[in-house]
């Protein structure tokens, strides 16, 4: 009997063994199988992706992609990008860089883009904007209709409210100096920061102690209107215009050209280019036009007229009184406002407006000091129509 059962239990110890190593056998035959199914399927998935690409395009395996690229590119290629002015007019830029920038033009004459002629209007300062109240109320309701930019001495900090339309109009400035090229040199760098708008189409030079003589739409349209640039540029026989020129000025500037004109300009797109671009007659002025000769009242005329005479109004738009005599026009206060001084500046006007006869001759005038401001915005409704 228990022999008997020893037999059993070796025959069932045998058992064991047997089945455990016919499972060692399975079990690898099985992994085996299940890599083999594995790389067919990838091997077939490749093979059918391959296929799809060639027959649809790479373009539809990627378009869940696509869209997040697109958006980073069209935000910078855009026309809207190319045509939105600065927001910010303070930048980094050197003079020498700013008006290689500001010399862009279209090659193209018809803009793909309904496009409103801006006039820039351009002030040149020391510091505050005394009649800037008058200023503001000219400008009300004309947006989209003008641009400002204001050239002041570096240290000038502006604390116009956010609700002025002077408010963040300054540009980088340096110091520029009466009569001399430090101040034509604030003249090209207005110029350039305002042609970096593409809508500007005139641009009309300030300073803080003018005042406009007209409503802004009556303004807006005579300079927008004429065919010429008001720039005065004359032939001054007299010992203070030919009697300023200087030889060495040969052979760019002759003294055939040499003119004479107001500081106080108006110019459109075309010849607001021209003064940026200018290398030729820059450095001829720069050492040649010095004290007594005044480089603001010669570089520009001189300049325009041997480049673009036929384009010049050959008058100023700005209204000044020269009848007291001295090297500086007056200066009206408060006490010169009256009815009578209005009267005075309107009539007898008389000019040629695109080559036709014109009672519509100044649109600004100067020189206003601060205590003129009081008169000047109660009678404006009545005599300059704002």
């Amino acid at each position: 009997m228990q022999n008997k059962v020893v037999h059993m239990e070796e025959g069932k110890d045998a058992a064991i063994a047997v089945n455990r190593a016919g499972q060692t056998r399975v079990l690898p035959q099985r992994l085996l199988h299940l890599i083999v199914f594995f790389l067919a399927l990838c091997l077939t998935f490749s093979v059918v992706s391959i296929y799809m690409i060639r027959y649809f395009g790479v373009n539809s395996f990627v378009t869940s992609v696509t869209p997040t690229l697109l958006s980073c590119n069209k935000e910078l290629n855009t026309l809207e990008q190319w045509i939105k002015p600065p927001s910010n007019l303070m930048h980094g830029m050197s003079d020498e860089e700013l008006f290689w920038r500001a010399s862009f033009v279209p090659r193209l004459k018809k803009y793909p883009f309904k496009r409103v002629p801006k006039v820039a209007f351009m002030f040149l300062t020391k510091g505050p904007l005394p009649l800037a109240p008058l200023w503001e109320r000219f400008f009300k309701g004309h947006n989209g209709y003008y641009s400002i930019y204001i050239h002041s001495l570096p240290s000038f900090e502006a604390n116009f409210p956010s609700s002025s339309v002077f408010y963040k109009r300054q540009i980088p400035s340096q110091v520029s100096e009466w009569g001399k090229m430090s101040m034509c040199d604030a003249e090209r760098r207005l110029i350039a920061n305002a042609l970096l708008d593409i809508s500007n189409e005139r641009f009309v030079l300030l300073s803080e102690s003018c005042i406009p003589l007209h409503n802004f739409t009556t303004i807006h349209s005579y300079i927008t209107g004429s065919k010429y640039s008001f720039t005065g540029a004359f032939d001054d026989p007299g010992p203070f215009g030919r009697g300023r020129y200087n030889d060495h000025m040969l052979p760019e500037v002759a003294i055939s050209d040499w003119r004479k004109g107001s500081q106080w300009f108006e110019v459109s797109r075309q010849l607001a280019l021209y003064l940026i671009q200018d290398k030729k007659f820059y450095p001829k002025f720069e050492q040649f036009c010095r004290p007594a000769c005044y480089v603001d009242e010669h570089y520009f005329p001189t300049m325009l007229t041997v480049q673009a005479g036929n384009l010049l109004a050959n008058r100023s738009v700005t209204w000044v009184d020269w009848s007291r005599g001295g090297a500086h026009p007056a200066t009206f206060g408060r006490s010169d406002i009256t009815e009578d001084f209005f009267k005075r500046i309107f009539e007898g006007e008389k000019c040629l407006y695109n080559d036709q006869p014109s009672s519509v001759c100044s649109l600004f005038a100067r020189k206003f000091s601060p205590s003129a401001l009081e008169p000047l915005f109660f009678l404006a409704p009545k005599f300059l129509g704002f």
